[in-house]
Parts: structure tokens; sequence; C-alpha cells
């Protein structure tokens, strides 16, 4: 796996841990927030040839 790859599947995975964390909180704002984050981590990826692990 290069280095690419892992860095964006390390920033995905923080990603969903804190997208759960403000869920939980019941921040809709930070929830909003993390899931553009993971939208564009996720658009990223693909546009460079990877595919992230679904979750």
């Amino acid at each position: 796996m290069g280095e690419f790859t892992t860095t964006i599947e390390h920033r995905l995975d923080q990603a969903y841990k804190n997208l759960q964390e403000a869920r939980s909180a019941g921040d809709h704002y930070l929830a909003d927030t993390f899931t553009a984050e993971i939208e564009d981590l996720r658009r990223l990826a693909t546009d460079n040839g990877v595919v992230p692990v679904q979750r």
C-alpha cells in the first residue's frame, strides 16, 4: 500500500470516529462537517484510483 493510500485510509478512519463522536454528542453541525470531510476524502481517493473501504 502506498503512502497516499495509507494516508487517505488513516484520515478516513479518524473522520469516521469523529463523526460517531459528534453524533453521540448530538452535535449536528460537527457531524455535518465530518460527513463533508468523509465525502471529500472518498472523492479524492476515487479520483486517484484508490478504492476506500466501505464503512
